[in-house]
């Protein structure tokens, strides 16, 4: 039987850089030892005027394939999770199938989801391949929310940045996809969405909803001094937090009672980096060991549906997460949605280090 399997993991990250010193002189209120005390993050990679979310995407997915990963001509579908497309129309997926020379035999298409997108992704990708639709599936998470935020909204600017990564999911030929019996493979999963919160994190004008036009481009002052648009990033801080810590613990337990009752154990928790804060939060309210919780976004930031997939190539750097790891992946936010995961990586797993 084929069995899908995350094979490899390569990501970019703009050269670009917003530091604390830099968000002090915009928000005197803040300070940057508060900045990094609070949030974690010390800078954030940023794309340049003209980059965009495809050309992250690009990058990262060749950063793959030069490490000898896989070659392109080796994909045959591609899956592009990204709520930065370079046009309404045509499917950012098609574009880069194009510009990585993949074969015209590749499926492609674009997931329109954010902090939940990349444990999401990776359940589309075990379902083509182990229903026999697909081999290996090179699948791509790229974000610039950077481009969407006012620069004078002390909201969302200290928080989001920009990246992208490239996942190979590969079909293997094995006896069992039983991650929780010791398989290597993807699964169990679980999601869930709850759409009366679409608007904490949401761009109001740009859809058919409301399309831009002078009048949603006027920037305007809330309560907290904070300035946007309606063509710009709006999040409700508070909202999400309280969501996040709501829906998580609740998620994890049921993961760790799963398999416990299979003898097996989670070695590694890698939730979505949305900040240190929150992810201070959730580890205590889940009761997780920090041996095995990865907690590092100070030159990441929160690159949206990459954080979790970075984060694996920053945890193989530690030790954290090696070949024969159970990860337990779990990604929640915009939408609102969530969704969480078992991983357990191949011995023939392999990464790009970022640095």
């Amino acid at each position: 039987m084929k069995v899908a399997q995350i094979t490899g993991i390569a990501a970019y990250l703009p050269e670009g850089r917003l530091d604390n010193a830099e968000l002090v002189r915009v928000f005197p209120k803040w300070t940057e030892e508060k900045l990094e005390r609070k949030l974690g993050v010390v800078s954030r990679p940023v794309a340049g005027p003209t980059e965009t979310a495809l050309d992250l995407g690009e990058i990262a997915s060749r950063r793959l394939f030069d490490a000898g990963i896989v070659r392109p001509d080796e994909i045959d579908f591609l899956i592009l999770c990204t709520q930065s497309p370079d046009y309404l129309i045509p499917s950012s997926a098609c574009i880069l199938q194009d510009r990585l020379g993949l074969p015209q035999r590749c499926g492609a298409f674009d997931v329109n989801l954010g902090c939940s997108g990349y444990v999401y992704g990776l359940g589309v990708c075990k379902g083509l391949i182990e229903a026999g639709m697909a081999r290996r599936v090179l699948f791509v998470t790229a974000e610039t929310y950077c481009k969407h935020v006012n620069e004078r909204d002390s909201v969302s600017r200290p928080i989001f940045s920009d990246g992208a990564a490239a996942t190979l999911v590969e079909g293997v030929d094995a006896d069992s996809n039983d991650v929780l019996a010791g398989a290597p493979g993807l699964g169990p999963f679980e999601f869930g969405t709850d759409g009366s919160g679409a608007n904490m994190l949401m761009i109001e004008a740009g859809g058919s909803r409301l399309p831009s036009s002078a009048e949603t481009a006027i920037e305007k002052i809330d309560m907290h001094g904070n300035y946007r648009s309606k063509n710009q990033l709006y999040m409700n801080g508070p909202g999400v937090f309280t969501f996040s810590v709501n829906v998580v613990p609740p998620i994890v337990k049921r993961f760790e009672e799963l398999a416990a009752s299979r003898g097996t154990t989670i070695d590694a928790y890698l939730f979505h980096q949305a900040n240190k804060f929150m992810l201070d939060r959730l580890r205590d309210l889940c009761e997780i060991d920090s041996a095995k919780y990865f907690n590092d976004v100070s030159t990441r930031g929160n690159t949206v549906s990459s954080t979790i997939p970075i984060a694996t190539i920053d945890a193989v750097k530690t030790g954290l997460v090696t070949p024969g790891s159970c990860a337990l992946l779990v990604g929640f936010g915009v939408g609102l949605s969530w969704g969480a995961g078992l991983a357990r990586f191949p011995e023939t797993f392999r990464v790009v280090p970022l640095e």
